[in-house]
């Protein structure tokens, strides 16, 4: 996604190992569940978990190869797709973008804030998510999956935003 506003961000990318740790849980829980994570899914989750940051699939699809080659979009897609059942990556549909998943796995209600300025997503706990899914099974309906999304500021640019005004009228 990158920034779309002029004043400083803290870079939040996980380290290295952080990574590898996250794949390799993700791998164990494909294991026990009879599937495979396999290395197109596997670069695919590498991406989003380096990014830190929601990812357009083009994106992805520019960064996948190595030494410059591209994938094809179909190898890219396939893989989103797994991961996004497995409950390992999220789609944010109002921006068009993927990112990995931080909450509880599989058949969770995920929710996400994102700030218009800089593009910052955080996924936080989605009781509102809960109560759409618990108001559907008592109307007898059965949510595969819930993502809510609540646009904004973040604490950077809202702090940012407050200050701009004061100045120009200085």
């Amino acid at each position: 996604m990158g920034t779309a506003c002029d004043h400083e961000h803290h870079d939040a990318r996980p380290s290295a190992g952080a990574v590898a740790r996250a794949l390799s849980e993700a791998e164990t829980r494909c294991a026990a569940d009879g599937e495979r994570l396999t290395a197109p899914r596997r670069r695919v989750l590498q991406l989003l978990l380096e990014a830190a940051e929601p990812v357009k699939a083009y994106d992805l699809i520019a960064r996948f190869g190595t030494e410059g080659q591209t994938a094809k979009p179909p190898t890219v897609y396939r893989a989103l797709d797994f991961l996004e059942k497995r409950g390992l990556a999220h789609r944010i549909a109002s921006i068009t973008a993927y990112v990995a998943c931080t909450g509880q796995g599989v058949g969770h209600a995920a929710a996400f804030l994102i700030c218009d300025c800089c593009g910052a997503t955080q996924e936080v706990a989605g009781e509102a998510a809960l109560a759409l899914t618990q108001a559907a099974a008592q109307a007898g309906y059965d949510i595969e999956r819930v993502t809510l999304e609540a646009h904004g500021r973040c604490r950077n640019c809202r702090g940012v935003a407050a200050v701009v005004p004061e100045a120009a009228s200085a």
